[in-house]
């Protein structure tokens, strides 16, 4: 997690979908300091990782999200352009979930290599929402809609909407701290314990990590205020299907045109 790791939510593409993956994490959740009675020890039924320097704290946490096969993930993405919202579940084989930008909201199914996408006519194109100017944009976003488009693979949006649902490509991103290591306060991130991590005094990012069970990423709150992520589910599995042949529109090599 330390180092320059950075989520690539990818390079723009044109069309109105295009200012919602350039994001980064926003404010948002935050933990609950836990406080000991004098002389309690912090760690009592504890895994014990409260002991452990702030660098192996943060190497068994990354240990421990590598090998889980499953994990949600939510949060609020900022860029220039506007605010975002994910909510995520993801594993090796794919993922699903939504992301909500300003009044819009789409929804990601991805079985292996085949990816879907899901949103509402004002996504697909904001201002040709029926075709009354003639052109057939109209019909076509009206035959979108509540629809789940198969995203080609030779389209330049297959990169950039999988990135949303590719396990790996999201925690090295979202998880990377800069900055010297330092080990922070005990805190709750709902029911269950945890202790943070924190880079550069903070401005690196501030880590929680789990004390009970598996040492798992709980809450990462990015550098400079950039905002929070917060894991959960970790190595729950969930089912991956493709979407009914009769829910999906495939345009073949190409995603239909959209008017930014």
């Amino acid at each position: 997690m330390r180092g320059s790791a950075q989520v690539a939510l990818l390079p723009p593409v044109p069309r109105a979908r295009r200012a919602v993956v350039a994001a980064v994490l926003s404010a948002g959740l935050t933990a609950g300091l836990v406080s000991c009675s004098e002389g309690e020890d912090p760690d009592k039924g504890t895994n014990g990782l409260g002991k452990l320097p702030a660098a192996e704290i943060e190497n068994r946490a990354r240990a421990a999200a590598d090998a889980a096969k499953a994990v949600s993930l939510s949060g609020t993405l900022v860029s220039k352009g506007g605010t975002y919202r994910l909510n995520m579940r993801l594993k090796d084989d794919g993922g699903t979930g939504s992301v909500t930008a300003g009044d819009n909201t789409f929804e990601l199914l991805r079985v292996a290599d085949d990816l879907y996408l899901k949103a509402d006519a004002g996504f697909w194109a904001p201002s040709a929402k029926s075709d009354a100017k003639g052109d057939g944009d109209g019909e076509a976003v009206d035959k979108l809609e509540g629809k789940y488009v198969k995203v080609p693979e030779g389209d330049p949006a297959y990169d950039q909407f999988r990135g949303f649902t590719d396990k790996d490509a999201l925690l090295d991103g979202f998880l990377g701290m800069t900055g010297e290591l330092s080990k922070g306060d005990r805190t709750k991130i709902g029911d269950v314990r945890a202790i943070q991590v924190s880079a550069g005094e903070g401005a690196g990012g501030v880590l929680d990590v789990s004390l009970e069970g598996e040492p798992y990423p709980l809450q990462f709150a990015r550098a400079g205020g950039g905002g929070v992520l917060t894991l959960g589910q970790w190595g729950v599995d969930f089912p991956l299907e493709p979407p009914a042949q009769s829910a999906t529109v495939d345009y073949g090599k190409s995603l239909p045109k959209t008017i930014d």
